[in-house]
């Protein structure tokens, strides 16, 4: 099911043209209002997802860009064996492969993921779990790129396949 590759190679030139514009266009953490609950905020991520680790010295930059790699090719190796009738699982791949694609690219050349996409919604009673507080009006979902969006959509299109699979376990 390599035919896959495209939707792959879609998501990592959208991911990186995505984020070498938000780098044009934006400064660092200063919010650019698109949408009531939706800004445009310039971030560097030197550790995985949520920011963790992204204080560890420097090593985590090589542990996550080869960790990130050898998911890939296991990830590439699985796309390979799928049979035509595996849509969605290799849909599912697909997105998952370019995201972690798009990510290894700014984690090897740069040191850190760009991350731009900014969600929050207005709250003066607290935050949602997952949710960040940055000050006592809005709570905020951990900056994100294209990238990620990818994999969690990929992740999520699994459990989906996973959960209504019409296929009977002997």
């Amino acid at each position: 099911m390599l035919k896959w590759l495209w939707l792959t190679a879609l998501v990592v030139i959208l991911d990186q043209v995505s984020k070498q514009a938000a780098v044009h266009f934006l400064t660092p953490h200063d919010p650019q209002a698109f949408l009531p609950f939706f800004n445009f905020t310039l971030t560097f991520n030197k550790g995985a997802a949520f920011s963790f680790l992204s204080n560890a010295g420097g090593w985590q930059r090589w542990f996550f860009t080869v960790l990130a790699v050898g998911v890939s090719i296991f990830i590439f190796l699985w796309l390979k064996k799928l049979n035509n009738k595996e849509k969605l699982l290799a849909t599912s791949l697909a997105l998952i492969l370019g995201g972690a694609i798009g990510n290894v690219i700014d984690r090897s050349i740069y040191g850190h993921v760009i991350d731009f996409i900014d969600w929050f919604y207005p709250s003066g009673d607290g935050c949602l779990p997952f949710f960040f507080s940055i000050n006592q009006i809005t709570c905020h979902w951990p900056t994100f790129n294209l990238a990620d969006s990818a994999i969690f959509l990929g992740a999520a299109l699994m459990i989906i396949q996973a959960v209504f699979s019409k296929e009977e376990t002997e």
